[in-house]
């Protein structure tokens, strides 16, 4: 461990300390002053339960310093390493703040059995926590990016083995200011002729081995030398996003999840996909009966045109609802126009100006309307409101392993290849993106993703 990581480690306590102190005492001065911090409301009546100022501070101001600490502690914001991420620690700092509130609420009422001082200065103390805590720790984490950008707590770093260190690791270890690549060696003896006249932090290995002697000789001299000894999983370094420690008994384990929306993930997504397809519907209601009476009127029955799609892992077909935008018995002209297909890197069949589309298929495909209604697939759980496109079986008879890697979720109405270029997108890099959705998946990428929709509707690039 580099000193100036131990010393940044451990300024962030009394950093955190003096953050907590602080917001508490001008929380309890703002409640002396009948002062709210809301502007233009008043909503406070003149104080007549704060105690004097030597009663609050050893009575709540040091047990709360002590708790928001021990919260903190309890969310590994005081472990000894190089510089965060600032979103991160901002995340932590909140739901530290939020625990801190409930805990203090969970004592009085709970275990002392009596109210809190006031309850204006419970919020302002929690408000003001927050907010002090985060302009401390962004401090500290600009004070530490600045040393690192001038050299000090950079760690120094060589990759060795037989074969070169991926792509990844090598862009992350030259680009990081954390780090000081040192460059790749084939052969123990070059890295102890470099480790005579520069010092190395860690050694990361590209190929171990254990049957292989050599492997055990570099872990030997790593830990005789006191350097950091690490390995890349030759399996798994190239898919990184769902890599998990984990142990069999003592044994340590790593595995590899396909996506994050196993378990609570998938909980978490279909709880969003029931809320936000309910808001949807509620909030479209109108423009879902505007489209359903003027396609009734222009074009009679049927409005609705079902697609059998493959849809999640059991790769089951869903009927999948849109309103129609072709003329009747559009399907069975299909086989006569796939030579005129203008995608040609991929099994989708996809026509510029087709035949089959009516006048006013244009203008719902054209701003995506015809694809409003899968809204009620998503709400009884056949589809989502972000994934992939969803597949038809006859493309998917034609895919390979790695292509069927996207059935690993549900489809989606929206996708991240979606709004990276719709349909002007080859096949390949459709897939490759589906992929990197499925492996990086969160609430917020959906949420990004929906918020991209928009602008991908409005712009006219890629809309089949």
């Amino acid at each position: 461990m580099k000193k100036s990581e131990a010393i940044f480690g451990l300024l962030r306590i009394p950093v955190d300390a003096l953050a907590v102190f602080a917001a508490l005492l001008l929380a309890y001065r703002l409640r002396q002053l009948n002062v709210d911090l809301i502007p233009g409301i008043q909503l406070l009546e003149p104080a007549t339960t704060l105690p004097d100022l030597p009663s609050y501070v050893s009575l709540f101001v040091i047990p709360g310093i002590l708790g928001f600490l021990f919260f903190a502690a309890c969310l590994k914001m005081y472990v000894l390493l190089s510089t965060r991420s600032a979103w991160k620690e901002v995340g932590k700092l909140l739901i530290a703040s939020f625990l801190w509130l409930v805990a203090v609420i969970a004592w009085y009422f709970l275990v002392k059995k009596q109210l809190f001082y006031s309850r204006m200065l419970l919020v302002h103390s929690a408000f003001l926590i927050a907010v002090f805590s985060m302009v401390g720790r962004v401090s500290v984490l600009l004070l530490q990016r600045a040393f690192l950008h001038c050299g000090i707590g950079v760690r120094s770093v060589v990759s060795i083995g037989g074969q070169s260190i991926v792509k990844a690791a090598k862009l992350t270890l030259v680009r990081d200011i954390r780090y000081k690549y040192l460059g790749h060696f084939s052969a123990l003896n070059e890295l102890k002729v470099l480790r005579k006249t520069q010092e190395i932090d860690l050694v990361l290995q590209t190929d171990p081995d254990p049957k292989n002697s050599v492997t055990n000789m570099l872990i030997e001299y790593c830990r005789s030398e006191h350097i950091h000894y690490a390995f890349l999983p030759p399996v798994l370094a190239e898919n990184p996003h769902q890599l998990r420690t984990d142990r069999l008994g003592l044994v340590p384990m790593l595995s590899f999840r396909p996506t994050p929306l196993d378990g609570w993930g998938s909980v978490f997504k279909r709880v969003f996909d029931i809320v936000g397809s309910i808001l949807l519907l509620v909030l479209l209601s109108p423009i879902l009966l505007a489209l359903a009476l003027t396609l009734t009127l222009t074009q009679g029955f049927p409005i609705f045109y079902i697609s059998k799609r493959v849809s999640g892992p059991s790769r089951n077909t869903v009927p999948v609802l849109k309103f129609r935008t072709m003329i009747r018995n559009a399907d069975k002209k299909k086989a006569s126009l796939k030579e005129k297909s203008h995608r040609t890197d991929g099994p989708l069949f996809k026509m510029k100006n087709d035949p089959r589309i009516t006048s006013l298929g244009r203008v719902l495909r054209r701003f995506s309307l015809d694809e409003l209604p899968q809204l009620f697939n998503v709400l009884v759980g056949q589809m989502s409101l972000v994934g992939p496109r969803p597949h038809l079986p006859d493309e998917v008879n034609t895919y390979s392993s790695y292509e069927r890697r996207v059935f690993a979720v549900k489809p989606g109405i929206t996708g991240l290849a979606q709004v990276s270029g719709r349909s002007d997108l080859v096949f390949k890099e459709e897939v490759r993106l589906d992929l990197k959705y499925i492996e990086e998946w969160s609430l917020f990428l959906d949420l990004w993703i929906l918020w991209r929709t928009i602008f991908a509707v409005l712009r006219k690039n890629g809309a089949d």
